[in-house]
């Protein structure tokens, strides 16, 4: 400028190089139906604003701050077209349009572009987050994030205690203040037994009656049956055994406390339900028959896994545990998706908006559900929420 209007006295600062592709220009001329050199104004002004500092890949802000400049810019200079941003968020939604024509799952990173269709997902974590191998895989990680940063809660609703769920996350980088859970979010945990509200605040506590939980002990002593006592974020045993061990370092939750005598345990505190932990075949044709019969109304048997078996106080239901959430945060089940895959989440899917059971679930939570997604080992909870939740 200054060359050429000497008396504005401008200095000259070299801010970078602006490199145009021809052939690229070229084509997106033709793909968004304006002129060649229209195309490369838009290009150059892109590249100008890079050069003064403006980048739209650093977040969300950033892209709308820079979409606003191209736009200003091509308006001030009188040049047609809309900015680079622009043109290329108007391909990405007539690319998704068109594939929802044909398939309804949306694409990762495209749920910026839709309207939620509920306020809350309620999600199981044994055969829904969690694959086969116990973990949350990084697609899944993904989605929960995604979903998230839109505004809608996760809420977990599990047999598995509090702390087991906050390290599991950890493991993917999204627990605590700025991930999906923390000490502080709400939750129903332990089958419905221990309900968090807001700010972690516990809302219900459900304890097994001590005649119960003692009869299971003397049954898992005499028989050298493995059995866990659960009392809010410490779990209890009366000897060592691999499948305790496993409930730990497979599925997650606090380490087995070996206490050395039944009235020990019974001493240690309050007991929310205890699981007896043996073969498929071994719960399924002794320990269920046996302790349906033996406990009468006095507590219920829940099974989430097919490995274990759970006493529980009468009444217990993740779906109870859910209703009661629901109140507390004044929400109404219209607004909420839930997915799951165990007997124990058909009240939770039965009272939400859209239940939704996993393809690996039973048949009884298939059966009751209002649509069958892929398995946890497919990632069907990212595919739930991408499909469904928008």
């Amino acid at each position: 400028m200054s060359q050429h209007v000497p008396e504005l006295r401008l200095p000259i600062l070299m801010l970078g190089d602006v490199v145009i592709s021809v052939e690229t220009a070229v084509r997106q001329a033709e793909e968004r139906g304006h002129t060649l050199l229209d195309e490369i104004r838009i290009l150059m002004i892109h590249g100008l604003l890079h050069l003064l500092g403006f980048d739209h890949e650093i977040s969300e802000e950033a892209e709308v701050e820079m979409e606003k400049e191209e736009e200003l810019l091509l308006k001030s200079l009188g040049w047609a077209g809309k900015g680079l941003i622009q043109s290329a968020s108007d391909a990405e939604i007539n690319a998704i349009s068109h594939e929802d024509k044909q398939d309804d799952r949306k694409r990762e990173g495209s749920l910026r572009f839709y309207k939620p269709k509920f306020k809350y997902i309620f999600c199981d974590m044994d055969g829904t987050l969690l694959n086969s191998k116990t973990q949350i895989s990084s697609t899944t990680a993904k989605a929960l994030k995604e979903v998230s940063s839109r505004g809608v809660k996760i809420v977990i609703a599990t047999g598995k205690t509090h702390s087991a769920v906050i390290n599991i996350f950890k493991m993917v980088d999204l627990a605590g203040k700025d991930g999906i859970v923390s000490e502080f979010s709400p939750g129903v945990f332990c089958q419905g037994l221990l309900v968090y509200g807001k700010q972690g605040r516990e809302i219900f506590k459900g304890n097994l009656d001590p005649n119960v939980c003692r009869e299971a002990c003397l049954y898992s002593w005499e028989n050298r049956i493995p059995l866990i006592a659960y009392s809010k974020d410490r779990c209890f045993t009366l000897f060592d055994h691999p499948l305790v061990d496993s409930l730990h370092t497979v599925y997650h939750e606090p380490k087995g406390e070996i206490m050395p005598s039944v009235e020990h345990l019974l001493a240690a505190g309050d007991m929310q339900k205890v699981i007896f932990m043996d073969t498929a075949e071994g719960v399924a044709t002794t320990l269920r028959p046996y302790w349906s019969g033996a406990i009468r109304d006095r507590a219920a048997v829940v099974q989430a896994q097919p490995d274990m078996l759970e006493i529980v106080p009468p009444g217990t239901s993740k779906g109870s545990g859910v209703k009661l959430l629901l109140d507390h945060l004044g929400i109404t089940p219209k607004e909420i998706m839930a997915i799951g895959d165990g007997e124990n989440d058909i009240e939770m899917l039965e009272l939400a908006s859209l239940g939704i059971a996993l393809s690996n679930g039973s048949e009884k939570t298939k059966a009751i559900a209002n649509l069958i997604g892929a398995s946890n080992d497919e990632d069907g909870a990212a595919d739930a929420i991408y499909r469904y939740a928008f």
